[in-house]
């Protein structure tokens, strides 16, 4: 099994092992990129609220929308971490095998009849804003504020944005996917 480039400090301070508990808790795993952001305790409690804050959806369609987005942002970014992580709620959320097809660049998004407009903008914004540099067009910014009000895209960027910052934080970590899905996605996105 793949390990991290480091392993985690022996001790950690009373107030991050609660917040190890909590995460825990929440996840049903002990997660490594948790445990061993406590070696710098402002930035372990600073992604921990990161994460608390990011959007988790109001009613099934909009947690099936932040759900491909945080997946198309984590194959964007080729973490099999954030891919493991984030495939979770594949079945629950209705995504099929065509649609992931998709969002791995397999398939052409044209051939999948099953996403809703929205969900059409959701992924591509997930796409331009994990590119680097991202490449909003006038017409692009054009057809998302139509579909989505100011909230939603607010909503929508810091999501794909938190996505973005674990991506580079457990690759630059070395950490390895935790088992969180059981679902057959490939953890490098090779378009």
């Amino acid at each position: 099994m793949k390990k991290p480039f480091i392993n985690p400090p022996k001790r950690i301070p009373f107030l991050l092992k609660m917040g190890l508990y909590i995460a825990k808790k929440e996840t049903g795993k002990d997660l490594m990129p948790a445990r061993l952001l406590t070696w710098y305790p402002r930035a372990a409690i600073g992604s921990g609220v990161l994460e608390l804050m990011t959007a988790k959806g109001k009613d099934n369609q909009e947690i099936r929308l932040l759900n491909l987005v945080r997946l198309q942002a984590s194959l964007i970014c080729s973490c099999s971490f954030c891919i493991d992580m984030n495939a979770v709620g594949i079945v629950k959320n209705g995504i099929t095998d065509e649609e992931l097809l998709v969002l791995q660049g397999k398939r052409a998004v044209q051939s999948v009849h099953t996403f809703e407009l929205r969900e059409l903008l959701a992924i591509e914004y997930a796409i331009c804003l994990s590119s680097t540099p991202p490449d909003l067009t006038e017409k692009f910014i054009e057809n998302l504020t139509r579909e989505f009000t100011e909230k939603e895209i607010v909503m929508l960027a810091s999501t794909i944005a938190s996505v973005n910052y674990w991506a580079r934080l457990n690759q630059g970590l070395g950490i390895p996917p935790a088992g969180f899905s059981d679902h057959c996605l490939v953890y490098n996105n090779n378009k």
